[in-house]
């Protein structure tokens, strides 16, 4: 990564706002976005059918090559909820500017519901919600420089904190 600043990376669970607030940082800090939930997408077609014709363990390696994507071409990057389960991919993380979005859970049912997300099929997509954040959380917290709720509030106030981080990190010229 010589000469390139490092990549924000938002990290957190599904329906924290990775994708909205990323859009929105890259736009404030002029650099590229990248989702590697699209990025898989693009190579694989719809996540759901992905994971219904091939299952999670399959889906993980995809992700992994995703992740490793975005991660070279750089700029503000969202990852997948379950990007983090990866060694790899965490240990890759402590060369960026890693943000963790966390959200509320009587928030998020109302962002995910009527999504096709594989995870959260069944009868109580909030329970199933919650245990995985559980499993999660603490892998989260460890590659995160930054943690940041985006249940209240608008997201200007989120990306606003996260753009005014990455410019004091670069001021400072912290190497993480």
């Amino acid at each position: 990564m010589s000469g390139v600043a490092p990549s924000i990376v938002l990290v957190g669970p599904m329906g924290a706002g990775k994708t909205s607030v990323g859009r929105r940082v890259a736009r404030a800090l002029e650099r590229p976005f990248l989702d590697t939930d699209k990025i898989i997408t693009r190579d694989h077609g719809p996540i759901p059918a992905y994971f219904e014709a091939h299952g999670e363990t399959a889906f993980r390696a995809i992700e992994r090559t995703a992740v490793a994507e975005a991660l070279t071409t750089g700029g503000v990057i969202a990852l997948g909820g379950g990007a983090v389960l990866h060694e790899e991919t965490r240990a890759d993380l402590a060369a960026h500017h890693v943000v963790l979005l966390t959200v509320a859970p009587h928030i998020v049912a109302s962002r995910i519901v009527g999504d096709d997300r594989p995870l959260l099929a069944g009868d109580d997509p909030i329970a199933r919600w919650n245990r995985i954040y559980d499993e999660r959380r603490a892998l989260y917290e460890r590659v995160a420089d930054l943690t940041l709720d985006t249940s209240h509030g608008p997201l200007s106030d989120v990306v606003e904190r996260i753009v005014a981080w990455d410019r004091a990190r670069r001021t400072e010229g912290s190497p993480s």
